[in-house]
């Protein structure tokens, strides 16, 4: 059964699209995936305005506080919509002056106003449905108004797959979450089924209890929409997929041996950017080293839809000393478990002047007041010098956060 409702979701949107979208199977393309999210939010509108009509008649006519908790419920999804295609529309101006590297993280903000109306109602509704239970009334309880309200649970639960489908086929954030705001919607409204059903053989305030019930959903919706957004826009950390595949393939390119120090921002859906130091062998060629270097800016950036800067780290030909040194070195980081690893080591000068110069990669989670940056790194100088008392330390501390 689940298949078959699967199957009438994929053909509709495949008959959708063709119909209203030119070049709909070039997905790669921003203006077609635009227009991907337009169609499921004008969808998404008409739906929501046919709920609301539906449900707030019902809540008239029977006095049911939940059912008109639902129906404004739905009427915020509504503007959601609107509000998600007007922030996609934004998101998409060319970059400027002011904006160098494009709009994009308007669309959060737009997610970020609907959230708090989300929340608004919720508030409202919460208080209507404490009023009711104090003062309860009698629900006009019509087989009619409860059918609709059934039929009004289906459209949902339809709307939740389309946006599912529709979001995965274009990689769509926004669309995601209004699948699961959508199947949310779901558990509401047959909340508000069930106590519009219970009001027939009670006189016990069901109604109150479940537009409290609802209202609650709604709040706990609107949080998790705001916790979501303010995540990228503070700066959240990137996908580990994406960190592990950029990694993949700098490292898949002659006379680079090593990487480290990746940096992704993210300005918005589709727009991010990216640089990494790459280890490059000290004696090679500078023009060879250069063409490496540009071939994987291009290549990686074109492949993974990003703007990639790769910076060029020269490595020292490994000497015994060198050899030697970073074999003391592994066992000196083993007996810190806060050392993560450490690159860009190298030996500068000479007797009696030599500089070790490294940097420690440090897991931040685990940096206190007690365990600092300056006390690791001291204790890592006092173990080296136990040994080489005539070695400067040059330590720098990069943090990360497994």
């Amino acid at each position: 059964m689940f298949n078959k409702r699967m199957e009438i979701v994929f053909m509709f949107i495949n008959w959708l699209t063709k119909l209203f979208i030119k070049n709909y199977d070039q997905l790669e393309r921003e203006e077609v995936r635009t227009q991907y999210v337009y169609i499921a939010g004008i969808i998404g509108i008409l739906a929501n305005i046919l709920l609301f009509i539906v449900k707030f008649s019902v809540g008239v006519l029977t006095g049911s506080i939940a059912v008109m908790a639902d129906a404004f419920n739905n009427f915020s999804d509504t503007a959601s919509s609107v509000i998600t295609m007007i922030g996609v529309k934004l998101a998409n101006l060319p970059a400027d002056k002011e904006h160098p590297h494009g709009h994009g993280r308007l669309e959060y903000l737009s997610a970020l106003l609907v959230a708090f109306m989300v929340m608004l109602v919720g508030v409202q509704f919460i208080k209507s449905s404490v009023e009711r239970i104090l003062n309860p009334s009698v629900i006009q309880f019509e087989i009619v108004s409860f059918i609709l309200l059934a039929i009004s649970v289906v459209v949902k639960l339809w709307l939740s797959r389309f946006n599912k489908v529709m979001g995965e086929k274009v990689n769509s954030s926004a669309l995601k979450a209004a699948s699961v705001d959508a199947l949310g919607d779901v558990f509401t409204s047959s909340t508000v089924l069930i106590s519009f059903l219970a009001a027939r053989f009670t006189s016990f305030p069901v109604d109150g209890y479940a537009g409290v019930l609802v209202a609650g959903f709604i709040l706990y919706a609107g949080y998790t929409l705001v916790k979501e957004t303010i995540s990228p826009l503070l700066g959240e950390a990137p996908d580990e997929e994406l960190v592990n595949d950029i990694y993949e393939r700098i490292l898949s390119y002659d006379l680079i041996t090593g990487a480290h120090d990746l940096v992704i921002h993210n300005y918005g859906v589709g727009r991010i950017m990216a640089s990494i130091h790459a280890e490059i062998p000290a004696d090679q060629d500078i023009m060879t080293i250069h063409d490496v270097i540009d071939q994987a800016e291009r290549e990686i950036s074109e492949a993974l839809k990003l703007h990639l800067v790769v910076h060029m780290d020269p490595v020292c030909i490994e000497t015994d000393e060198i050899k030697e040194m970073k074999r003391e070195l592994d066992k000196i980081i083993a007996t810190h478990p806060a050392i993560l690893s450490m690159h860009d080591f190298r030996i500068i000068g000479h007797e009696p002047n030599k500089n070790l110069v490294f940097d420690l990669v440090v897991d931040g989670s685990k940096l206190t007041k007690e365990l600092t940056e300056d006390q690791i790194k001291d204790a890592v100088i006092t173990q080296i010098r136990q040994s080489h008392p005539t070695y400067r330390c040059v330590i720098v501390i990069d943090k990360a956060y497994p």
